[in-house]
């Protein structure tokens, strides 16, 4: 165990609040600390962690994000998988657009979360809900 983390085992946190939100920005930053990312890498993880835990909140309608340490032989990172039970993204070109945004944001959600991240994996249908998962490498 290191710092509070079980390295290796994921920790779930239900996203059902903006205090969730802040929740997922913490295991996330303690997470990231302790694979010992750079200090940019830990900032860009938690951006787009925060980014995507508020979309679950608000375009899923609430979800949860598992958090796990992840390593494959030469490097560690963390891993952050998003899901929701919502309506789905209909059209993910489009949502994946950057300036595009149905909440009047900015629209750098989903195309800027991608950008601070390593590995990008969104998979979403009408009706079912969507998942994200995200990794940062250490460098």
């Amino acid at each position: 165990m290191t710092a509070g983390i079980d390295l290796g085992v994921p920790a779930t946190q239900a996203i059902r609040s903006d205090e969730d939100v802040v929740r997922v920005r913490q295991l996330v930053r303690t997470t990231a600390v302790a694979v010992k990312l750079s200090l940019v890498d830990q900032t860009k993880l938690v951006t787009a962690a925060s980014e995507l835990a508020r979309n679950t909140l608000i375009y899923g309608g609430g979800g949860s994000a598992e958090v796990v340490t992840v390593d494959d032989g030469r490097r560690r990172g963390v891993r952050i998988v998003f899901t929701d039970e919502g309506p789905g993204i209909p059209d993910l070109d489009l949502a994946l657009t950057d300036g595009y945004t149905t909440g009047g944001g900015l629209g750098l959600g989903l195309s800027g979360a991608r950008r601070l991240v390593d590995d990008f994996e969104i998979r979403t249908a009408v009706g079912e809900g969507t998942r994200i998962s995200v990794t940062k490498w250490s460098r």
